[in-house]
């Protein structure tokens, strides 16, 4: 005869189960390589899809205002203006140092190949590998790269976490750290959870309060995960600062399908302190040499849907900082948000590619020649020296 066994579990007890298993798929990962030279690049993957539209608003297009009349802002309403027509997502306020200085930079109306929307795994794949397949490649570009650095006695990568990741995966070496293991979710991940067990009428109940606990646990607690961050990344720039020059790691949070208000403002916030305390942990004179890429894998729809998020859309923008980018600008060509320039009538249509960024700096970082690159790093790409994304002063 089968048994049956009933489970009595209290509020707090399942809390704090499910934050032990939600730290094995949120740990963010650091991979740094060691090569010759002074020049350093830092990629940070923001995984979930994005807004570039939210954090770098096209402000002066008449037509976001038509479109999401309830994310859109103005200088007059806490929009932070760059150039007289984009503004930046007032969350991020603590990057305009940078921007002020000549050490920031966007990308916008940038996408990979992948053009599917359903599927994060894929899209990550294709921007990781850079390759429009996405699996049918298992190496990651910036493993590809590092073959074609300056020569090195000790050409290794270390990840800080439990495995690499696919833009790190390949031939060249890479040694493996461990960060915390209870490192804080972000809200994308805590509504997948609160949908997963909505149902069931013990853990719908607990999962639903997951955020109203006083005091929040650390695994659910905002402040907790941007402290965690802020270490993550010192500690990334600390690396840098001596015989690493490459680095990258992972911030999740930007999947915003719904209350984006709210949740793209907290990983905005989240971004800046990643971003200055990478700064901070490298010092000023690595600074100098370095260049930040920080890159996801699709855009969003530019309507809100009924739970005041966006869904998955397909051109973006992308971050730039450190002294070695053209700072102070907004590259690429703006396509217009009017109907007939949206992207299958729906989304922010890509007009480069984000390889190309991608391939520009490592051209102008290590130089990587445009032939290794379009033939090695991104096979097929087309990548010349003249690019818009080159750094020309």
């Amino acid at each position: 005869m089968a048994a049956h066994i009933q489970f009595r579990l209290k509020r707090r007890g399942f809390l704090a189960s499910l934050g032990a298993a939600a730290a094995l798929s949120v740990l963010p990962n650091v991979s740094l390589a060691a090569t010759s030279g002074d020049r350093r690049l830092v990629v940070i993957l923001l995984r979930g899809g994005m807004d570039g539209i939210d954090l770098v608003q096209p402000y002066g297009d008449p037509n976001l205002a038509v479109l999401r009349p309830e994310l859109t802002l103005t200088p007059e309403s806490g929009l932070i203006d760059l150039d007289g027509f984009f503004g930046l997502h007032p969350a991020a306020s603590g990057l305009m140092p940078l921007w002020r200085a000549g050490h920031l930079s966007f990308a916008h109306a940038i996408a990979s190949p992948y053009r599917g929307r359903l599927s994060h795994f894929e899209a990550q794949d294709v921007l990781e590998t850079g390759n429009p397949l996405g699996s049918g490649s298992r190496t990651g570009w910036l493993n590809r790269a590092l073959a074609l650095f300056p020569r090195t006695a000790s050409r290794a990568a270390v990840d800080i976490t439990t495995s690499v990741e696919l833009i790190m995966t390949g031939g060249n070496r890479t040694d493996v750290w461990a960060t915390q293991s209870d490192f804080p979710m972000a809200q994308d991940e805590i509504h997948s959870l609160q949908a997963l067990f909505q149902t069931d009428p013990v853990f719908g109940k607990a999962g639903a309060g997951m955020s109203d606990l006083d005091p929040l646990p650390p695994i659910v607690n905002p402040q907790a995960r941007i402290a965690g961050i802020a270490d993550l990344a010192r500690l990334a720039g600390s690396l840098l600062a001596e015989d690493y020059r490459v680095a990258s790691f992972s911030l999740a949070g930007w999947d915003t399908h719904q209350e984006q208000k709210r949740d793209l403002a907290e990983s905005a916030r989240l971004l800046s302190e990643a971003v200055l305390n990478l700064q901070a942990g490298m010092g000023e004179a690595a600074w100098q040499q370095t260049a930040v890429v920080a890159i996801t894998e699709f855009g969003r729809s530019l309507r809100l849907n009924s739970t005041g998020g966006t869904d998955h859309g397909t051109a973006s923008a992308a971050l730039l900082a450190g002294g070695a980018i053209a700072g102070g600008r907004i590259l690429g060509n703006w396509p217009g948000l009017a109907e007939g320039q949206l992207f299958e009538g729906r989304d922010l249509a890509p007009t480069r590619d984000i390889r190309e960024l991608l391939a520009a700096l490592l051209f102008q970082q290590f130089e990587i020649t445009a032939a290794n690159l379009n033939a090695k790093v991104f096979p097929g790409l087309g990548f010349e020296p003249s690019s818009l994304f080159v750094k020309t002063n």
